[in-house]
């Protein structure tokens, strides 16, 4: 995988757990319901961190697909997060 693909999945990564920990302080006087979402999303955080590690030397000629993919959950989970946030305003 080039650099500039590690750096943007690393980058997204690094965010997504930043927007976790932020929420989860939030939601630590919070509602039950958005500690049930945050949880799920926590969980599909991990999964994508999880899958992301053996893929970080990954092949170039995959690599395009890989991170569009990883893109996917990723956006996935910060929208999941916005509605967390939006939800105790």
């Amino acid at each position: 995988m080039p650099a500039s693909a590690r750096r943007l999945v690393s980058n997204m990564l690094d965010d997504l757990k930043e927007e976790r920990d932020s929420l989860a302080l939030q939601i630590h006087l919070g509602k039950q319901e958005a500690k049930s979402e945050l949880d799920r999303l926590d969980k599909k955080l991990e999964q994508l961190n999880e899958e992301y590690q053996p893929l970080k030397n990954a092949v170039d000629e995959s690599s395009e697909d890989i991170v569009a993919a990883l893109q996917l959950v990723g956006d996935e989970i910060m929208n999941g997060f916005h509605r967390i946030r939006r939800s105790h305003k």
